[in-house]
């Protein structure tokens, strides 16, 4: 007959015991006995309610769950020839959605003639580069895709947020 290292729901080893034995003792107790480390030389069983110590992992797990920041991918569309205070708003938009922890995706736009100059399209990049070089670093630099030029940025890693 199989033997099992038996352990109460506070930790305290009862010693190891024939299943029959540890089934009877859990029984006895209105609780269950429930495998925990199979692997083990004897497997050890612990007793307790397993009702309840489902509902506490899966309160666990929803709590878990509403903390956790899910990261999206922001995106800021700019022109060539995009005037100072349009690059500069884009920018503040660029930077607030990385304080707030996502990426951001960059996508210069060109029409018509434009794509001639991509030249163009670089420099803004560059400047939204400089304009973020504090709190993000590029990810992917620029590439042409189409007609769109495009540049990831990710926030950098702060660590004193836990501070």
């Amino acid at each position: 007959m199989r033997e099992v290292r038996v352990v109460t729901q506070e930790g305290e080893q009862l010693g190891v015991f024939p299943i029959r034995d540890a089934l009877r003792l859990a029984a006895e107790r209105n609780l269950d006995l429930v495998e925990v480390a199979p692997s083990a030389k004897p497997p050890v069983c612990r007793i307790m309610d397993y009702g309840r110590f489902r509902y506490e992992q899966a309160k666990k797990d929803r709590e878990a769950r509403k903390r956790q920041h899910q990261v999206t991918i922001k995106e800021v569309k700019l022109r060539p020839r995009i005037d100072d205070h349009d690059f500069e708003v884009k920018a503040r938009n660029a930077e607030r959605f990385l304080k707030e922890g996502d990426r951001v995706k960059a996508t210069i736009m060109f029409r018509g003639r434009e794509i001639v100059h991509t030249d163009l399209g670089r420099e803004v990049l560059d400047r939204l580069v400089a304009f973020l070089q504090d709190i993000a670093t590029v990810e992917r630099p620029a590439r042409v895709e189409g007609r769109n030029m495009i540049m990831f940025f990710v926030p950098k890693t702060d660590h004193t947020k836990g501070a």
